[in-house]
């Protein structure tokens, strides 16, 4: 739920973006970051170790206007991707408002994906969340390695493996090059915002 202070007439939402090590929730905040700096109000964190580029989370507010006479506010996070780091992970979902799930299309990760979001499914759960009552878009990136001879996924493969329940809406994307970062983070925002209008007094 997001936070809402009723004497500041503020609301805080929380984004996050979650996925398997290595799939690009970095990359696509990194240019978000890039792309919208006149509106971003603080600096990015962002916290690495030797073995995952990103250990805790990347943080930058992100104006959006008003709800109901309210002023905006959202918070983009990242979790680590690797599995050792699960308990940051769950830690970073507490108070989430809404995910994108960043898989990548790479052919040897489809493993790492499916595991990735049953694990969210999982993580969700200890905070009594439903990922089917959850807004959430999925975000297929690394789609510019097709250039590349590199093996990747058909998005028929990936919808099916990580979106034939869910049902959610789904971009292919290139965070590398910015390819449909704007648009998964466009909708992740209209998908999270509608779902708290409903829950404001």
């Amino acid at each position: 739920m997001a936070l809402i202070n009723v004497k500041s007439k503020e609301v805080q939402v929380k984004i996050v973006y979650y996925g398997p090590g290595r799939g690009g929730k970095t990359t696509n905040l990194e240019y978000i970051n890039s792309k919208y700096r006149d509106q971003i109000k603080t600096e990015m964190v962002s916290l690495k170790t030797h073995d995952d580029r990103t250990l805790f989370f990347d943080f930058l507010p992100f104006d959006v206007g008003r709800i109901k006479g309210f002023e905006v506010t959202i918070q983009l996070y990242t979790v680590p991707g690797q599995v050792k780091y699960n308990a940051t992970r769950r830690l970073v979902l507490r108070g989430v408002d809404g995910i994108v799930f960043v898989a990548d299309v790479q052919k040897d990760q489809r493993k790492k994906n499916i595991e990735s979001l049953n694990q969210l499914y999982e993580n969700l759960e200890t905070y009594n969340l439903d990922l089917f009552k959850m807004p959430l878009v999925m975000q297929y990136n690394k789609i510019d390695l097709r250039k590349s001879n590199i093996p990747i996924l058909s998005s028929q493969i990936l919808q099916k493996d990580l979106n034939g329940l869910l049902k959610v809406p789904a971009f292919e994307a290139s965070a590398l090059t910015g390819g449909n970062v704007i648009p998964t983070l466009k909708k992740i925002i209209s998908t999270t915002l509608g779902s708290i209008q409903d829950q404001m007094f």
